[in-house]
């Protein structure tokens, strides 16, 4: 069950929605033809314990295999179009206008970034998030093509741990993201890990300079 927020007409800014997430609430829409939003604060919050993610020996060999490429930061319309694509994965859609504004302006700010999987030049998975400190908030993820969406989550949890983060905020669990290792925690126990984490510094980089 989550706490939310009737929808609301005020500005929705960048700045609000730093905001709003170091307070442990973020922004939805009921679907992409909305153009209100709500506030959301699950009273079981989904994380993925860094150091107890679980990608199977089939997955890493599959990542091993495709030869598929793992880009940042790269194509952000594409990402969050392919997040926002009702499909197999999804019979619906919470971003909206207004959520592909601001987080689009997050991402020229170098505060949302997202993981893409490319097989080719073809976009095939990916995700999008924002980095706030030493936390990472997992906003939305999609795959066109079996396991790129884990490969890229599983990318993104090595580059969070390369660049020294301390929590993976997936906002809620679902069965796929609970096969990797996520985990529901309490409200309060979520708020604590996250007023801690924003205090800590983080390189998102530092991945891409690993000998």
């Amino acid at each position: 069950m989550a706490r939310r927020t009737d929808p609301f007409s005020v500005d929705i800014t960048p700045e609000l929605i730093l905001r709003a997430y170091c307070a442990g609430i973020f922004p939805m829409a009921e679907d992409a033809g909305d153009d209100d939003l709500f506030w959301v604060s699950p009273e079981q919050r989904g994380i993925i314990p860094l150091d107890g993610f679980h990608a199977s020996r089939s997955l890493r060999k599959a990542m091993r295999k495709s030869g598929w490429d793992i880009r940042v930061d790269s194509d952000f319309d594409a990402v969050i179009e392919g997040c926002a694509t009702v499909g197999e994965d999804r019979d619906n859609t919470w971003i909206n206008g207004t959520i592909r504004a601001v987080y689009g302006e997050l991402f020229r700010r170098g505060i949302a970034h997202t993981v893409e999987v490319w097989d080719g030049e073809m976009l095939v998975g990916g995700l999008y998030g924002l980095a706030i400190g030493a936390a990472f908030f997992g906003e939305s993820m999609f795959h066109r093509r079996t396991d790129a969406s884990k490969m890229a989550i599983t990318h993104l949890v090595e580059r969070l741990k390369a660049g020294g983060f301390q929590l993976l905020d997936t906002q809620f669990l679902t069965p796929h993201l609970a096969s990797l290792g996520g985990i529901e925690i309490e409200r309060a126990d979520y708020e604590d890990r996250l007023r801690h984490a924003i205090t800590l510094p983080a390189d998102w980089t530092a991945w891409d300079r690993q000998p």
